[in-house]
């Protein structure tokens, strides 16, 4: 691994170093090319970071000054508890930075922050044939059994 990697809340200036690993993250779900996010999408997410009305929140592991990876999470309401939950929507690293240690130092900095906010739990989702995040996955927090519906519009 680079040296010490520190994991800490994403900043204006990190933009340059963050789109990258925001379009890598795309690219690995398919989402570029003809499928890409509209560029309004990127631009509106990135503002949300930076808006305190917003609960939409990003982490970024850094090392030497480059950024390795981000964590994106939200926290929102439920019918079934009191807490919010925290929601971990988006997770990246680069190519060399997998498997040492920077995916679970980002998922490791949420459970954290959602600690800090009083939240009842913190829950993603990946696809299923995301065999390599998985094996992480499995170490740190418990496959909930429920699957995912959606109708998109």
């Amino acid at each position: 691994m680079p040296d010490p990697i520190s994991i800490r809340p994403v900043r204006r200036e990190d933009f340059e170093q963050w789109l990258p690993l925001w379009d890598g993250y795309n690219a690995f779900y398919g989402r570029s090319g003809e499928t890409a996010l509209a560029e309004e999408v990127t631009t509106m997410t990135w503002s949300r970071f930076f808006d305190a009305y917003e609960p939409v929140h990003a982490l970024v592991a850094e090392s030497e000054g480059r950024l390795l990876g981000l964590v994106h999470y939200l926290y929102h309401r439920s019918t079934t508890a009191i807490a919010p939950n925290c929601y971990l929507q988006d997770l990246f690293t680069t190519q060399a930075a997998r498997g040492k240690g920077v995916g679970r130092a980002l998922i490791s900095a949420v459970y954290e922050r959602a600690e800090a906010a009083g939240a009842g739990r913190v829950y993603w989702q990946t696809h299923e044939t995301n065999q390599t995040a998985m094996q992480l996955y499995d170490k740190v927090a418990e496959r909930s059994g429920f699957v995912v519906y959606r109708k998109l519009f």
